[in-house]
Protein backbone atom coordinates (compact mmCIF):
# COMPACT_ATOMS: atom_id res chain seq x y z
CA UNK A 1 0.00 0.00 0.00
CA UNK A 2 1.26 3.44 -0.87
CA UNK A 3 0.75 4.90 2.62
CA UNK A 4 3.47 2.61 3.99
CA UNK A 5 6.13 3.85 1.58
CA UNK A 6 4.95 7.43 1.15
CA UNK A 7 7.10 10.17 2.62
CA UNK A 8 4.76 13.17 2.23
CA UNK A 9 1.10 13.99 1.71
CA UNK A 10 2.02 15.11 -1.81
CA UNK A 11 2.01 11.50 -2.97
CA UNK A 12 -1.79 11.28 -2.66
CA UNK A 13 -4.74 12.53 -4.63
CA UNK A 14 -8.48 12.66 -4.11
CA UNK A 15 -11.50 14.02 -5.96
CA UNK A 16 -13.16 17.26 -4.91
CA UNK A 17 -16.92 17.36 -4.30
CA UNK A 18 -17.41 18.12 -8.01
CA UNK A 19 -15.50 14.95 -8.91
CA UNK A 20 -12.39 16.71 -10.24
CA UNK A 21 -9.29 14.77 -9.15
CA UNK A 22 -6.74 16.82 -7.23
CA UNK A 23 -3.18 15.82 -6.45
CA UNK A 24 -2.08 17.05 -3.06
CA UNK A 25 1.16 17.95 -4.85
CA UNK A 26 -0.79 21.06 -5.92
CA UNK A 27 -0.33 22.24 -2.32
CA UNK A 28 3.47 21.86 -2.20
CA UNK A 29 5.13 24.52 -0.08
CA UNK A 30 1.95 25.30 1.86
CA UNK A 31 1.01 24.55 5.43
CA UNK A 32 -2.04 22.26 5.47
CA UNK A 33 -4.72 21.43 7.98
CA UNK A 34 -6.43 18.21 6.87
CA UNK A 35 -9.76 17.55 8.60
CA UNK A 36 -12.40 14.82 8.36
CA UNK A 37 -15.72 16.67 8.49
CA UNK A 38 -19.45 16.03 8.87
CA UNK A 39 -22.55 18.20 8.50
CA UNK A 40 -24.66 16.73 11.31
CA UNK A 41 -22.11 16.46 14.12
CA UNK A 42 -21.84 18.28 17.43
CA UNK A 43 -18.48 19.57 16.17
CA UNK A 44 -19.92 20.84 12.87
CA UNK A 45 -19.76 24.49 14.08
CA UNK A 46 -15.96 24.08 13.80
CA UNK A 47 -16.45 24.76 10.09
CA UNK A 48 -16.69 28.44 11.10
CA UNK A 49 -13.37 28.30 12.96
CA UNK A 50 -11.70 26.42 10.11
CA UNK A 51 -12.93 29.07 7.67
CA UNK A 52 -11.58 31.82 9.97
CA UNK A 53 -8.16 30.17 10.01
CA UNK A 54 -8.24 29.74 6.26
CA UNK A 55 -9.12 33.37 5.60
CA UNK A 56 -6.57 34.63 8.14
CA UNK A 57 -3.63 32.66 6.73
CA UNK A 58 -4.38 31.69 3.12
CA UNK A 59 -2.38 34.61 1.73
CA UNK A 60 0.64 33.38 3.70
CA UNK A 61 0.52 29.87 2.23
CA UNK A 62 -2.06 28.01 4.32
CA UNK A 63 -4.81 25.65 3.17
CA UNK A 64 -7.57 23.79 4.98
CA UNK A 65 -8.56 20.55 3.23
CA UNK A 66 -11.92 19.13 4.28
CA UNK A 67 -12.73 15.45 3.82
CA UNK A 68 -16.39 14.62 4.57
CA UNK A 69 -16.85 11.23 6.21
CA UNK A 70 -20.02 9.32 7.07
CA UNK A 71 -18.39 6.68 9.29
CA UNK A 72 -19.32 8.21 12.64
CA UNK A 73 -23.00 7.82 13.52
CA UNK A 74 -23.91 8.51 9.85
CA UNK A 75 -23.39 12.24 10.43
CA UNK A 76 -22.53 12.99 6.79
CA UNK A 77 -25.34 11.32 4.84
CA UNK A 78 -25.70 13.91 2.08
CA UNK A 79 -24.70 13.87 -1.56
CA UNK A 80 -21.75 15.91 -2.81
CA UNK A 81 -24.12 18.71 -3.87
CA UNK A 82 -25.85 18.69 -0.48
CA UNK A 83 -22.55 18.77 1.41
CA UNK A 84 -21.23 21.66 -0.69
CA UNK A 85 -24.44 23.68 -0.33
CA UNK A 86 -24.54 23.07 3.43
CA UNK A 87 -20.94 24.19 3.94
CA UNK A 88 -21.33 27.31 1.85
CA UNK A 89 -24.79 28.29 3.12
CA UNK A 90 -24.16 27.73 6.84
CA UNK A 91 -20.48 28.52 7.24
CA UNK A 92 -19.34 30.37 4.10
CA UNK A 93 -16.74 27.66 3.51
CA UNK A 94 -14.35 28.66 0.74
CA UNK A 95 -11.54 26.15 1.36
CA UNK A 96 -11.43 22.93 -0.68
CA UNK A 97 -13.92 20.22 0.28
CA UNK A 98 -13.19 16.81 -1.17
CA UNK A 99 -15.56 13.97 -2.02
CA UNK A 100 -16.83 11.86 0.86
CA UNK A 101 -14.33 9.21 2.02
CA UNK A 102 -13.78 6.58 4.68
CA UNK A 103 -11.03 7.34 7.19
CA UNK A 104 -10.99 3.95 8.94
CA UNK A 105 -11.30 0.34 7.88
CA UNK A 106 -10.50 -1.59 4.73
CA UNK A 107 -11.97 1.10 2.47
CA UNK A 108 -10.14 3.99 4.15
CA UNK A 109 -8.63 6.50 1.73
CA UNK A 110 -4.86 5.91 1.43
CA UNK A 111 -4.19 9.51 2.54
CA UNK A 112 -5.78 8.71 5.89
CA UNK A 113 -3.77 5.51 6.21
CA UNK A 114 -0.68 7.68 5.77
CA UNK A 115 -1.81 10.41 8.19
CA UNK A 116 -2.77 7.95 10.93
CA UNK A 117 0.51 6.09 10.53
CA UNK A 118 2.53 9.28 10.95
CA UNK A 119 0.68 10.68 13.98
CA UNK A 120 -1.25 8.41 16.27
CA UNK A 121 -4.01 9.53 18.56
CA UNK A 122 -4.43 9.23 22.27
CA UNK A 123 -2.84 6.13 23.80
CA UNK A 124 -1.06 5.45 20.49
CA UNK A 125 -4.17 4.41 18.59
CA UNK A 126 -4.16 5.01 14.84
CA UNK A 127 -7.92 4.90 14.29
CA UNK A 128 -9.78 8.15 13.85
CA UNK A 129 -12.24 8.29 16.75
CA UNK A 130 -14.67 10.92 15.46
CA UNK A 131 -15.36 13.73 13.01
CA UNK A 132 -13.15 16.82 12.99
CA UNK A 133 -9.87 15.09 13.78
CA UNK A 134 -7.22 17.45 12.41
CA UNK A 135 -3.74 16.82 10.98
CA UNK A 136 -1.29 19.71 10.66
CA UNK A 137 1.19 19.35 7.81
CA UNK A 138 4.30 21.49 7.28
CA UNK A 139 5.51 23.12 4.05
CA UNK A 140 7.51 19.97 3.20
CA UNK A 141 4.39 17.77 3.31
CA UNK A 142 5.29 16.12 6.64
CA UNK A 143 2.65 15.51 9.32
CA UNK A 144 3.69 17.46 12.41
CA UNK A 145 0.68 17.16 14.72
CA UNK A 146 -2.67 15.47 15.20
CA UNK A 147 -5.50 17.17 17.06
CA UNK A 148 -8.62 15.53 18.43
CA UNK A 149 -12.15 16.59 17.53
CA UNK A 150 -12.56 18.70 20.67
CA UNK A 151 -9.58 20.91 19.76
CA UNK A 152 -11.08 24.13 18.47
CA UNK A 153 -9.49 25.47 15.28
CA UNK A 154 -8.42 28.72 16.97
CA UNK A 155 -6.32 26.66 19.41
CA UNK A 156 -4.16 25.58 16.45
CA UNK A 157 -3.44 29.14 15.25
CA UNK A 158 -0.08 29.52 17.02
CA UNK A 159 1.18 26.21 15.60
CA UNK A 160 0.07 27.28 12.11
CA UNK A 161 1.82 30.63 12.47
CA UNK A 162 5.00 28.88 13.59
CA UNK A 163 4.98 26.69 10.48
CA UNK A 164 4.14 29.64 8.22
CA UNK A 165 7.14 31.49 9.60
CA UNK A 166 9.42 28.53 8.80
CA UNK A 167 11.21 28.44 5.45
CA UNK A 168 9.59 26.38 2.69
Amino acid sequence: MIEESAETVYEFSAPLLDGRPVSLAEFKGQVLLIVNTASKCGFTPQYAGLEELYRAYKDRGFEVLGFPCNQFAAQEPGSADEIGAFCERNYGVSFPIFAKIDVNGAAAHPLYGFLKGKKTGIFGTEAIKWNFTKFLVDRQGKVVERYGPSTEPKAIAAAIEGLLDSPA
